[in-house]
C-alpha cells in the first residue's frame, strides 16, 4: 500500500527518468528556429562543426542538443517528418545505451536517426539493430 501511495505521489521510476530528460528536450526545441534559418548547405556543414567540437574536447553529450536539433530539421526538409518531443527522449535513451520500448507506429525509425547520427559523428561506426 505504501509503495502504491509513493508511486501515485512521485510517479514510477520510469516517469521520473523521462521527466529528468525534459531540460535536454527544451534545449533541443530552443535551437529549432536557429536551424530552420540555415540553408541546406549550412545545415550539412553542421556535421563538420560537430566533428571540430569533438576534436577540441567536447563530448557527444555536450553536442547532443544541437545535433538532435540538426537531425530534426534535416528530417523535416528531406522526409517532411518532424520528431516529437517523446521521440527526442527516445533518442537520448538510445544514445545512453539503454533500451527504449516503443509500440508500432510511435516512430522507432525516426528515433533511431537521432542516436545514430550523434554517435556516427565520431567516425567510429554505428550498428543499428531493431526487433
Amino acid at each position: 500500500m505504501i509503495q502504491n501511495l509513493a508511486k501515485a505521489l512521485f510517479g514510477s521510476s520510469n516517469d521520473r527518468y523521462v521527466k529528468s530528460l525534459d531540460k535536454t528536450v527544451r534545449q533541443i526545441n530552443a535551437l529549432e528556429p536557429q536551424l530552420q534559418a540555415l540553408s541546406d548547405a549550412e545545415l550539412a556543414a553542421q556535421t563538420q562543426k560537430f566533428r571540430d567540437q569533438l576534436a577540441a574536447g567536447s563530448t557527444l553529450d555536450d553536442i547532443l542538443p544541437e545535433a538532435f536539433a540538426t537531425v530534426r530539421e534535416a528530417s523535416v526538409r528531406v522526409l517532411g517528418m518532424r520528431h516529437f518531443d517523446v521521440q527526442m527522449v527516445g533518442g537520448i535513451v538510445l544514445h545512453r545505451g539503454e533500451i527504449a520500448e516503443m509500440r508500432t507506429g510511435e516512430g522507432k525509425t525516426l528515433v533511431a536517426t537521432l542516436a545514430t547520427y550523434l554517435n556516427a559523428i565520431e567516425g567510429k561506426g554505428v550498428h543499428v539493430v531493431t526487433v
